[in-house]
């Protein structure tokens, strides 16, 4: 377990659970969970034991708020808060012979959008950035959860975001008002109420504007792969396949028919048969 700093000035912590290789110069993989997830979220485990057999220091990242940290700093995080991802990193990679992120949902936008705009404070070895069914469009993707054919997962996600602002007004209510987490129905209300005004910005739809990592692709100079399936319900295809990517071929996008959200279940060697690991894998270790 590592604790991943602090922000200069606040009393913002992270918690990281790592597995270590006896050998210390090996590659680390740095993972970061979707919205509602956490450390032990079925995919982080699933890569995360499937790198580690295959040679790789292995980190967990959970963001701020996020699984056993909610005791460390109950702060709310979101899809534009790459600070969070960006102290981990410098507190591994010294440890490492090089260093490659994996994002899934809203970590994979994550782990995009450091790529970008933290380029040039990011330390060296970086092998590549993985986002595995990223929201490259925030808005387009709250949108597509207002589908009628969407509201189950509207429902499951509404009534975690409120159990979980509950906890961290429970925790700080110098900080969250109570009852706060009431009037929002949709994802969208929810980020226009409390998203936006507790990260800084002005409204939900700039939140989306500023935080989305397909306007940014473009401009990325590093090796990436974005992994998505045509029918994830979530993500539109169009969300993930409109973005132009950069000149030189270092960035991969891969949109495949099937795979669900964070699904890819198939024939592999990864457990839990999750077949994004493998793929994952084969990807970074074809640029170490």
């Amino acid at each position: 377990m590592i604790d991943a700093g602090r922000e200069a000035g606040s009393a913002v912590r992270r918690l990281a659970r790592a597995s270590w290789q006896p050998e210390p110069r090996r590659p680390a993989l740095i993972l970061v969970h979707g919205l509602l997830g956490g450390d032990a979220s079925t995919y982080n485990v699933a890569l995360g034991l499937h790198a580690w057999r295959r040679g790789w220091h292995v980190v967990r990242l959970n963001l701020r708020g996020s699984g056993d940290s909610a005791s460390l700093c109950p702060l709310l995080y979101n899809a534009g808060l790459d600070s969070d991802l960006l102290a981990t990193v410098r507190a591994v990679a010294p440890r490492s012979s090089g260093w490659a992120t994996c994002g899934f949902s809203l970590g994979g936008n994550l782990a995009l959008l450091m790529a970008v705009r933290r380029a040039g404070e990011l330390p060296p070895g970086l092998v590549a950035s993985v986002a595995v069914s990223p929201p490259l469009d925030l808005s387009a993707c709250t949108g597509a959860l207002e589908r009628w054919s969407n509201r189950a997962y509207q429902r499951h996600f509404m009534d975690a975001l409120r159990s979980s602002y509950r906890s961290r007004q429970r925790l700080r209510p110098d900080l969250y008002a109570e009852g706060l987490e009431r009037g929002p129905r949709t994802i969208r209300e929810w980020d226009d109420a409390i998203t936006a005004p507790y990260g800084g910005y002005a409204s939900a739809d700039e939140y989306y504007a500023r935080s989305s990592a397909g306007p940014r692709l473009e401009r990325l100079s590093t090796p990436a792969l974005v992994l998505a399936a045509a029918d994830d319900p979530m993500i539109p295809a169009e969300a993930v396949a409109r973005w132009p990517l950069p000149p030189g071929g270092h960035v991969s996008r891969e949109l495949l028919p099937t795979g669900g959200h964070v699904g890819f279940t198939g024939a592999t060697t990864a457990p839990a048969g999750f077949w994004a690991a493998e793929r994952v894998m084969h990807y970074l270790e074809a640029r170490v």
